[in-house]
């Protein structure tokens, strides 16, 4: 155990290394023209191994691990926020019909193993794969009888009494789960078709100054935070449901690499290695839900609620406004989380296109 501890801690440490040297050689700026001269190429290179340092390194490892991150949204959390409320609509069955469906198994098994004994009645001894069935019967019957009794405890339960009752409201939390879904689908879907529409393009990381479109959940966002902390609730609400949803995806897809399912998630039953993987997946969701709140309300994270008083044609009245790209550099500040959101191009437009995956 010590050894394999040691082997994945170097092998970390060694990613971690390649990842921090690639940083500090990544261009971030859009290389130059194809028609440039090899002078303009080299000052290009000089430029961006000067403006480097250990801030842009670390940020090059933070957005590799995002993409990491986008990928796993792709998959359990698309895939959660539809089968999370329909899971709460369709609810899991009755522990009453699961009873009489083990009671009638139950019978079936008992009935072959009663022909198969009577075959030896008259002192013939059965033949090898009579025996092998009736051993397969026997197990499968003592099964059936581990699942009924357990089926009566949960009959007993007040846990399944409760669920019962608050049946109706699951139902509704589903309902409210579709609509909240189809709110991000909206709001991400008007968010991409802005940046393919007004954007100055994918050289630049699909950079677009303000919104061209109106989104509902970044209107949203606006129009909540003159109330403090109201912004801030749903911001945490929105982090908490992608969380959920990927959690449900997980837990009904299993832990994949590509094709091959490597863990299960099954209650009571899952082996440490999947908890470790399912924890790591969650992290890495997490950091990519900076970009997801981005795309939703690229508004909102571009000034987040800083205002400026607005004078118009020099008057003295003066109206307090929102920051937006019309507003004054002396008095709105461009968020940190949009600076480094958009630190590399190339991440940037990356993320644009697993967006649409994401729709898809």
């Amino acid at each position: 155990q010590a050894k394999n501890a040691v082997k994945y801690t170097v092998a970390f440490l060694i990613i971690c290394a390649a990842l921090l040297l690639i940083g500090a050689f990544a261009p971030l700026l859009p290389p130059p023209k194809q028609n440039s001269t090899q002078w303009d190429k080299l000052q290009y290179l000089f430029k961006e191994l000067g403006s480097n340092d250990g801030v842009v390194a670390l940020s090059f490892s933070i957005s590799s691990l995002t993409l990491i991150g986008m990928l796993a949204v792709i998959t359990y959390t698309a895939y959660g926020m539809s089968i999370l409320p329909l899971n709460l609509i369709k609810g899991t069955r009755s522990v009453l019909y699961e009873q009489l469906e083990n009671t009638e198994d139950m019978e079936e098994v008992e009935q072959h193993i009663e022909k198969l004994k009577a075959k030896c009645e008259d002192g013939r001894p059965l033949s090898l794969r009579d025996r092998r069935n009736l051993q397969e019967l026997e197990a499968k019957l003592l099964t059936l009888r581990r699942r009924g009794r357990h089926l009566e405890n949960a009959e007993r339960n007040c846990c399944s009494k409760v669920g019962r009752a608050l049946r109706p409201i699951k139902i509704l939390l589903g309902v409210f789960f579709i609509l909240v879904a189809l709110l991000f689908f909206v709001s991400l879907f008007i968010s991409n078709l802005d940046k393919a529409l007004y954007s100055s393009g994918m050289s630049s990381g699909l950079i677009v100054f303000g919104t061209n479109l109106t989104n509902p959940l970044n209107e949203l966002l606006l129009a909540l935070q003159p109330v403090f902390p109201l912004d801030y609730v749903l911001i945490t609400i929105i982090t908490m449901y992608f969380v959920f949803t990927s959690m449900a995806g997980i837990r009904n897809m299993g832990i994949w690499f590509f094709w091959i399912r490597l863990y299960k998630i099954r209650p009571q039953r899952t082996r440490p290695q999947a908890l470790l993987f399912l924890c790591m997946i969650l992290l890495l969701i997490v950091l990519h839900t900076n970009y997801m709140i981005y795309s939703l309300a690229p508004q909102y994270v571009m000034y987040g609620s800083q205002t400026y008083l607005w004078q118009k044609n020099h008057t003295i009245t003066a109206v307090v406004k929102t920051c937006d790209v019309d507003a004054p550099d002396d008095q709105c500040t461009v968020t940190r989380s949009y600076l480094f959101l958009h630190k590399f191009w190339f991440f940037s437009t990356i993320y644009y296109f697993g967006n649409w995956a994401f729709l898809v």
